[in-house]
């Protein structure tokens, strides 16, 4: 898969995708980015711990949150994807589902729609992702946490992702997939799909894991978010361990540093220098 002007070959290593909100009001970082020199700063920083990917958000979709206009939301994203097209040589990406926010970005030279709902919300954005020929992430979610059978049902609804995507002539390759942990599910689901990520992996496409700072890690080890990091390098490196190619962090130093010593002993030794540069 070519994102930007970077090549991801999925077996290889485990990719790290920085988080980058420009956002008042997210769970983990709203406020500290908003301003445009401190959220490059911070890209900066990432990328140089070894960020694979940055990942640009405009509007926070903790529980709870509240719905900003598209006009607000470009107004903040816009900006800082251009400057860090400007300045870096990395692939970044537009955490969207809004296709008037995600059409702005590509503009601005975003490489890849990032969208939580897997276009089953906004379905231009499956037309926006075949025209630009962009890669996607299609995340599962739900507006509730009703399942019958849930793994089984997570699936299925991923497939029907997966169809609209088809239907507007995204290719395969282009294809990343998210089970959305912390999205529509509850404690106990949120634990179950983590323990059975491989159902995911096994639709044969590339898997991402965003788990960085969130509830589910929180409540297993009543902590709050900022003291979170062990836990999400701990989910980062079954992730890794279970076939995902993706993971999604805030720290990426340390769950850079993980996931090399992961890659390496589940490679028998195979992961080059030039992989982890």
């Amino acid at each position: 898969m070519r994102i930007g002007t970077k090549e991801f070959t999925r077996g290889r290593r485990t990719y790290v995708m920085g988080i980058l909100n420009v956002t008042p009001d997210s769970f983990s970082d709203g406020g500290n980015y908003t301003d445009m020199m401190l959220a490059v700063a911070q890209a900066d920083r990432m990328i140089a711990a070894g960020a694979d990917l940055i990942d640009v958000g405009g509007e926070s979709t903790r529980p709870g949150h509240t719905r900003i206009s598209e006009e607000e939301e470009i107004r903040r994203v816009v900006p800082v994807i251009r400057e860090l097209k400007r300045r870096f040589d990395v692939p970044v990406s537009i955490d969207t589902y809004k296709s008037d926010v995600a059409e702005a970005a590509l503009d601005a030279g975003a490489d890849l729609l990032n969208d939580i709902w897997g276009f089953r919300a906004d379905e231009r954005m499956a037309a926006l992702a075949a025209e630009y020929q962009v890669p996607v992430c299609l995340m599962h979610n739900r507006d509730n946490t009703e399942y019958t059978d849930f793994m089984k049902e997570v699936v299925e609804d991923l497939k029907e992702s997966l169809a609209i995507a088809e239907k507007h002539g995204i290719k395969e390759e282009m294809i990343i997939l998210d089970p959305g942990v912390g999205f529509g599910k509850t404690y106990e689901q949120n634990l179950a799909v983590l323990h059975h990520l491989e159902d995911i992996v096994a639709l044969g496409y590339p898997v991402l894991l965003g788990t960085s700072r969130k509830s589910v890690i929180g409540n297993t080890l009543d902590l709050p978010v900022t003291e979170r990091e062990e836990g999400t390098i701990a989910t980062s490196v079954i992730g890794a361990m279970k076939g995902c190619g993706f993971v999604r962090v805030h720290d990426v130093e340390k769950n850079v540093r993980a996931l090399r010593m992961t890659d390496a002993v589940l490679r028998g030794g195979q992961v080059s220098g030039s992989d982890q540069d």
